[in-house]
């Protein structure tokens, strides 16, 4: 057992420092201003190895394998300062002093406020089972956000959260243990002073985190995260956001992959078609069909894994039942031609009595057993198996080859990785990890994220120009750089639905902006019409939008389910379509900054204390409040709407002072929605097919009453091009007044589609008494279908309390003024 009591010395090292105790040395490195390492190692290694890291400051092992993705930065050097019994380090942003006796580390930010506190004493420990504790005090007020994807409510505080991904089918979605991904990283919300700060931990073993559910009397209040071996490798990072925190958390991990446009649409799943006996090609052309004859936008089909099943009933992942699908180059054009792209469920574990089993097994390309002496063989989906070993050159290779030969070579344009939690019982079992093998039980949680870059590699040789499409199930920190993610195989129930918001949220701020759950829930009976409809009203504000089941009554979920819902179903589908441009310019933040597309209330309005435990409300991008109806037979709803703006009702334009909670009234079709004050929010009408259409319209929403930007994003949604500069980003500016000045700045070298603007200003006091473009006024209209047969004019309408505008697009500089003047209009005033 090893404790760390007291500091010894404090010695310069490369880059750092070298804090010497009667426990483990720990290292300090300041990356940047905000951000400081400080690992301890129990075995005095300090074995540079990162999947995970895109920004280091070190020579490290996987700095060839990761290439391009990783930069290197000079670390920070701030002077070594003691006084009495403290030294301290400050960069100008935080200030770290170390108390030599009993030890402990605090971090402080400029104003001198405490962000973070060993628990002096007991900070750093090693029990005789070689488990790893890292203590910390904790405020009465604080509030713990993210640790990747979890179950439960989003503020963690009281809670215990363990990491130890497995298949979690069914889990309960409010009490659940561990579900699908491995993401060691929180955010501490001080809710007295109202400043964020973030932790984390860089150590893939099983952990575990005790947020205040624990107390002894010989020690303060304290939180701990302990982990089954490794280090306490721990990155701090400063807010004073939350924003903030992910924005330089992501820094370190990788930012969301920019995925083809069609990913945010409407994408069809049922485990039900791939398992029928035979024509299964058939019943899923079938499916899309029906999508389209209902008014039903569909842009995608995720294909489960009964394409692959063999004659003895097991799944043989890279072979296809001919029955099932006699001719799958035949189904993925005929798929091609109805702009749906299918995404074939792949696993990474291989049966043994698998056809290709004996060539990765020569190749060297599974994990191996714990004496490095043959491939680990474990339990796996259908009997005795092994797995891929995607830390090692061979098992990628061999990986890439099958993916290539088996499916893309076929007409496959997207990927879905399954199944990938490891669950490997020994966990002393080796994984490659390029040559210095490492235990499975370091190692597996990023064998998730490694088959998604090696999906990626697969894809990029097999079609070079074309942009990556990757559904993964597991992960760890980095999995966003490489795809698109949901929650596993979520039960179906009203509490699911409520408790998946929370699950989206912890995760978006975790680094994962592009996330989902399987709408209508993947296991167990039917859901009900009623909670249908719900579901699918939340649905479609998740960036990943898939209703997908496996029924255990023998139904299919699907939007015609239930005749009396699928109207209201078909419009939730159809608004889903309309919100692509704004969804699509928050992907684009997201795969700039980190920042997620799904946002709790605390994050956008962290001075209003009555968020911070509100967790099935949440904001899309910065602008839109969405407050789903999610009891079943509601009548009414209850919303707090944030202190500090007005808020506008996305259907009513009625408008609601912020700081109140409101109550209205419901039924099935409603969606509460609200515009935050300021907003800037691109829609579309018509889009049908977004594989398969330009945008040529866009709606633009706007609530004038204070100054506000937004970034519209446009590039051609499917290629690489845009990393060459090959995109168009709008920087819409606003200015309110009674001359409200929008502004319009395009970059970029895309040639936009865009054909026609429409701008929807709302303004609930007064109408506009003239209109601008360029310094040319539009002319007016009065009647509405003569507004709408128009090329260019304006109309204020009441019932929407707006003034609509319309002009051919602009594709350079231009500027829209909206005079809200008082118009004299029998001409008695002076």
């Amino acid at each position: 057992m090893i404790n760390t009591t007291r500091l010894l010395e404090i010695r310069q090292r490369a880059g750092g420092y070298s804090l010497l105790t009667d426990g483990p040395e720990i290292r300090l490195l300041f990356l940047t201003d905000d951000i400081v390492r400080m690992r301890a190692s129990f075995d005095g290694r300090y074995d540079e190895e990162s999947y995970a890291l895109v920004m280091t400051a070190w020579e490290d092992r996987m700095d060839g394998i990761l290439g391009k993705e990783r930069r290197r930065v000079t670390p920070i050097l701030p002077p070594l300062e003691e006084t009495g019994g403290r030294a301290t380090f400050s960069t100008g942003k935080i200030t770290l002093s170390v108390n030599r006796r009993p030890f402990g580390i605090e971090i402080f930010d400029r104003d001198g406020n405490r962000l973070y506190g060993d628990v002096k004493g007991r900070s750093h420990h090693k029990d005789h089972l070689g488990r790893i504790y890292h203590y910390l005090e904790r405020g009465p007020a604080d509030r713990y956000y993210g640790f990747g994807e979890t179950a439960g409510h989003l503020d963690k505080a009281g809670r215990r959260v363990r990491l130890s991904p497995k298949d979690a089918i069914g889990y309960d979605p409010e009490n659940a243990s561990c579900l699908y991904k491995h993401i060691p990283f929180y955010i501490k919300f001080d809710g007295a002073g109202r400043r964020a700060s973030g932790l984390f931990y860089h150590n893939f073993w099983d952990s575990e985190f005790v947020m205040g559910s624990e107390v002894s009397g010989y020690w303060p209040p304290y939180t701990y995260y302990t982990a089954d071996g490794g280090d306490v490798d721990l990155f701090f990072i400063n807010g004073p956001g939350i924003g903030d925190v992910v924005r330089r958390y992501t820094d370190l991990t990788g930012k969301t992959v920019m995925q083809p446009r069609y990913s945010l649409g409407y994408l069809g799943s049922t485990m039900y078609y791939s398992e029928l006996p035979a024509d299964c090609d058939g019943h899923i052309l079938d499916f899309i069909d029906r999508n389209q004859d209902e008014g039903i936008p569909v842009d995608g089909f995720q294909l489960s894994s009964g394409y692959c099943v063999g004659g003895d009933g097991k799944r043989y992942f890279f072979t296809w039942n001919s029955k099932r699908f006699p001719d799958p180059e035949r189904f993925f054009e005929e798929m091609a031609k109805r702009g749906i792209s299918v995404s074939p469920n792949i696993k990474p574990g291989m049966l043994l009595t698998h056809p290709n089993y004996p060539e990765v097994d020569k190749a060297g390309g599974f994990i191996r057993d714990s004496f490095n002496l043959e491939s680990y063989v474990d339990r796996w989906w259908g009997g005795k198996g092994s797995f891929f070993d995607f830390t090692n050159p061979a098992g990628r290779r061999a990986w890439i080859e099958l993916v290539k030969r088996q499916l893309l070579d076929k007409g496959v344009t997207s990927l879905w990785n399954d199944n990938c939690e490891y669950e490997i019982t020994d966990r002393l079992a080796l994984c490659d990890a390029e040559g210095s093998p490492r235990p499975a039980g370091a190692r597996r949680a990023e064998q998730a994220t490694m088959m998604c870059y090696c999906s990626h590699q697969a894809m990029a040789e097999s079609k070079p120009d074309v942009r990556p499409y990757v559904i993964c199930r597991s992960g760890s920190p980095g999995i966003q750089r490489y795809a698109q993610t949901w929650a596993g195989d979520n039960p179906t129930g009203w509490d699911t639905l409520r408790f998946n918001i929370a699950t989206m949220l912890g995760i978006g701020i975790s680094g994962v902006a592009n996330y989902g759950c399987d709408i209508g829930g993947f296991q167990g009976p039917s859901p009900e019409a009623e909670l249908l409809v719900r579901w699918v009203q939340n649905g479609i504000f998740q960036p990943r939008f898939s209703i997908h089941s496996c029924n255990n009554d023998n139904t299919v979920t699907e939007p015609w389910m239930y005749e009396d819902g699928l109207p209201i179903i078909r419009d939730a589908i159809n608004l889903r379509y309309r919100l692509i441009p704004y969804f699509y310019s928050l992907l684009r933040e997201a795969n700039l900054s980190g920042l997620p597309m799904l946002r709790p209330l605390i994050m956008e309005f962290p001075s209003d204390p009555a968020l911070d435990q509100v967790d099935d409300v949440f904001m899309v991008g910065p602008y839109l409040l969405v407050a789903n109806v999610l009891d079943k037979g509601a009548q009414s709803l209850r919303v707090r709407l944030p202190a500090g703006c007005d808020w506008y009702d996305w259907h009513t334009r009625a408008r609601h002072p912020g700081g109140r909670e409101i109550e209205i009234p419901v039924t099935l079709s409603s969606i509460p929605m609200f515009i935050r004050d300021g907003a800037i929010i691109p829609t579309t009408m018509g889009l049908k097919s977004i594989a398969g259409q330009d945008i040529e319209n866009i709606h633009l929403v706007v609530a004038p009453r204070r100054d506000a930007s937004f970034t519209l994003y446009d590039d051609d949604g499917k290629t690489n091009a845009y990393r060459e500069g090959v995109y168009r980003e709008t920087a819409v500016e606003m200015k309110p007044g009674e001359r409200t000045v929008l502004s319009f700045t395009p970059r970029g070298e895309y040639r936009s589609p865009l054909k026609r603007m429409f701008l929807d200003v709302i303004n609930d006091e007064k109408g506009a008494f003239w209109v601008t473009l360029n310094g040319k006024r539009l002319p007016q209209f009065l009647a509405r279908k003569k507004w709408e047969a128009a090329a260019e004019g304006w109309i204020n309408e009441a019932s929407t309390a707006s003034v609509r505008i319309k002009y051919p697009a602009v594709h350079d500089r231009h500027e829209v003024v909206v005079s809200f003047e008082k118009f004299d209009l029998i001409g008695m005033e002076e």
